[in-house]
């Protein structure tokens, strides 16, 4: 449990300085586990971020004419020191976050991953040669945008803090980046290591504060040339308005309600473990989340039954304890699922497993599964981000491709099956920017990340991230004939 003695103390980092927020205001973070203060962090506002953007303009001519090479070398060595500190890292994130230590010690390493995949791009961003007729020579020439901003959320923040914030720093941009305000500490840890590491001062600048605050001064600001942000669809809504009034490149990362589909031909014990999976890891806070099970009414007693003798097993401790899931990130998170609890109850009856809050300090809620699901019903339609799973059963393909797209949400979409020909008609038919066949959270580092309707637009992750933080330049010389 955090005392005033150990309570860990965080300030802004702009222009390679740790500094107070200008208004000397602070705010604390909480232990998810114990509802106890955790951290006591510095609170940027407008001047903070204007502070942040002027360092990072200054920083951005020599950046971007780093040699290629160079800047390779600098996001290798970040890469080194995030898996020398990994251990620290994760517990400081476990402790801020709630989510198990092992789950923590993941997101640590996918955050130095996508530096290491990174730095391996810096110097192969190039244009292409366009043929014209004999009498012209056209080419392409790709150019960082400038300043970017990444308004990180709470519920991965050092696994998207690499995710973001590599592939800017690759093609040449400098960052300025507001973590969540309820789990600032690894970005300013990270940002650390950066500058150990021998990135400039300057290039990468953390301002912790609340969104309405830091977070919507950083999207408006008018020297910001890029926004990424991934969050809420109402945040981000606002965050995209900001945006667009400066004529600002903005990705949107937003909600989803992602289906899961079961048929009786797939694998059942390891769609079982996937589907676990797909809906429990973090507590359900996740964006692609499985939070919609769709199983074939042949198999759907049997499935059931198998998935909820699984979820009996699973362990809901402190995250340090190590468990196979931990507490919600927050009270107002454990207010809002436990509310959702309370609608299930309403339109479906009892859940067939879990459905309750565990009696201790933190923010625990039990897993939950609700059968008897409508499509049309507020948790079959609505983003709930926590480890609550509606089961909705089908008779059909057709009927189980219609209900996968009836939500406005479109960023992740799975399905089990070993029918080939239906797996790869799914993958055509369904709207959804990710395709997960016979195993929830397939991919990794370099596949390409992003939503259809109203999950967002703009892709992370891969090559499509490089591409989403350069901007082409096209070059059409006339040579004659002679």
């Amino acid at each position: 449990m955090a005392t005033p003695a150990d309570r860990q103390t965080y300030d802004l980092l702009v222009d390679g300085e740790l500094l107070e927020a200008q208004s000397g205001e602070r705010f604390e973070t909480r232990d998810p586990a114990t509802a106890e203060p955790f951290a006591d962090v510095a609170r940027g506002d407008e001047p903070d971020v204007d502070a942040a953007v002027e360092s990072a303009e200054a920083a951005f001519e020599e950046w971007s004419s780093t040699d290629p090479q160079e800047r390779g070398r600098i996001l290798n060595r970040i890469a080194g020191k995030i898996r020398q500190e990994q251990d620290r890292l994760a517990e400081l994130e476990t402790r801020d976050n709630g989510k198990p230590l092992w789950h923590a010690q993941n997101d640590v390493e996918t955050c130095a991953r996508y530096f290491e995949y990174y730095a391996g791009f810096a110097d192969k961003i190039h244009g292409d040669s366009i043929p014209l007729t004999d009498e012209y020579a056209d080419y392409t020439i790709r150019e960082p945008l400038g300043v970017t901003a990444q308004i990180i959320p709470w519920n991965l923040p050092t696994n998207i803090f690499g995710r973001s914030v590599a592939p800017a720093l690759a093609a040449g941009n400098v960052a300025v980046v507001k973590p969540a305000e309820q789990t600032p500490v690894t970005a300013v840890e990270v940002g650390k290591l950066a500058l150990d590491a021998g990135l400039p001062a300057g290039v990468l600048n953390v301002v912790p504060g609340y969104g309405h605050e830091a977070g919507a001064a950083l999207s408006s600001h008018p020297s910001v040339d890029g926004v990424s942000f991934t969050g809420s669809v109402p945040t981000g809504i606002e965050v995209g308005k900001s945006a667009l009034e400066n004529v600002t490149n903005v990705h949107l990362e937003l909600g989803g309600k992602s289906p899961n589909l079961v048929f009786p031909d797939a694998d059942l014990d390891a769609a079982v473990e996937s589907t676990k999976t797909s809906i429990f890891a973090n507590a359900g806070q996740v964006c692609s989340a499985g939070s919609r099970l769709l199983v074939h009414e042949d198999v759907h007693d049997e499935f059931l039954d198998r998935l909820v003798q699984r979820v009996h097993e699973i362990t809901v401790d402190a995250g340090l304890e190590d468990p196979e899931m931990g507490p919600l990130v927050s009270e107002e998170q454990f207010e809002k699922v436990t509310k959702y609890l309370d609608l299930g109850r309403e339109e479906v009856g009892e859940p067939v497993v879990g459905g309750e809050t565990l009696d201790r300090d933190g923010y625990f809620v039990e897993p939950t599964i609700f059968d008897g699901v409508e499509t049309d019903m507020r948790i079959a339609q609505e983003e709930i981000f926590g480890p609550v799973l509606s089961v909705i059963e089908f008779e059909d393909e057709q009927e189980a491709f219609e209900l996968a797209n009836d939500v406005e949400y479109g960023l992740v979409a799975g399905i089990h099956t070993n029918d080939v020909g239906r797996a790869h008609r799914f993958a055509r038919d369904v709207d959804a920017g990710q395709i997960y066949i016979n195993e929830w959270f397939a991919g990794g580092e370099e596949t390409p990340f992003g939503g259809f309707k109203k999950s967002g637009f703009g892709r992370e992750k891969g090559l499509d991230a490089i591409d989403a933080y350069t901007q082409t330049k096209n070059v059409c010389a006339y040579i004659g004939r002679e």
